[in-house]
């Protein structure tokens, strides 16, 4: 029952207006960012420079350490995980792992048409504390966690589970702080980070959304399968 309620109408709609909310901040911002040619924005600039006067070594490698964690097998695999932890039944659980790998691939290709769209330029090559590539905005090691914290952080609510509020904390840290090793290694302006914070609450968001809506209750996360159990009023949308 617990679950029913976290997915009902009035909150899918509430997921669904927040990630308006995030569209919108991040076209205002890549707006901002595109205005400017790329240049940094004050922010930006007062960062970095504060992260070049606070980089002792072992601040460095623990920042290594966790920005690492944001990209290749890890995201994916914690992804699969959500997905084992949403579903009630096999099928729903196969069908969550599979839905999570599916947001985190198709998230990562739309950012990189807008990396290559937007073309911004990273911080100067000297101010690096580690090997990164490609164009700078938005961030895809922001992202990438973000979307991957957003996924545990939704299916521990949708379970609910004992101790669910310390798992939830230790995932949204672990999503924010990957992207805020960016800033420290010098590898990426704020506004990078920030965009692809936005970036994945307004994908996270929209996948959300389409999953509530058009899935079939038997393999929809969360949803009750029981003979009997109590179906949403659309009797397909939660």
């Amino acid at each position: 029952m617990a679950a029913a309620r976290l997915v009902s109408p009035r909150r899918t709609a509430a997921v669904a207006g927040l990630g308006v909310c995030a569209w919108a901040a991040f076209a205002a911002l890549t707006l901002i960012v595109v205005s400017r040619h790329g240049a940094p924005l004050p922010p930006d600039r007062a960062l970095l420079t504060w992260s070049l006067g606070h980089r002792p070594p072992v601040a460095v490698a623990a920042a290594r350490g966790l920005t690492g964690t944001g990209t290749g097998a890890v995201p994916y695999a914690l992804a699969i995980a959500a997905g084992l932890i949403a579903g009630r039944t096999a099928r729903q659980r196969r069908a969550a792992a599979l839905m999570g790998l599916l947001c985190l691939g198709l998230g990562q290709a739309v950012r990189y048409g807008v990396m290559d769209l937007v073309g911004r330029v990273r911080p100067p090559y000297e101010d690096w504390e580690a090997a990164t590539s490609g164009w700078s905005y938005p961030s895809g090691h922001t992202t990438t966690s973000a979307l991957t914290a957003g996924l545990l952080i939704t299916a521990l609510w949708l379970r609910a589970p004992c101790g669910r509020g310390a798992l939830t904390l230790l995932a949204g840290c672990w999503g924010a702080g990957v992207g805020l090793t960016r800033i420290f290694l010098g590898v990426h302006w704020f506004t990078d980070v920030l965009g692809g914070w936005l970036f994945a609450a307004g994908w996270l968001a929209l996948f959300l959304t389409a999953a509530a809506r058009w899935l079939p209750a038997d393999i929809r996360p969360g949803a009750d399968v029981r003979p009997g159990a109590p179906e949403s009023d659309s009797g397909r949308a939660p």
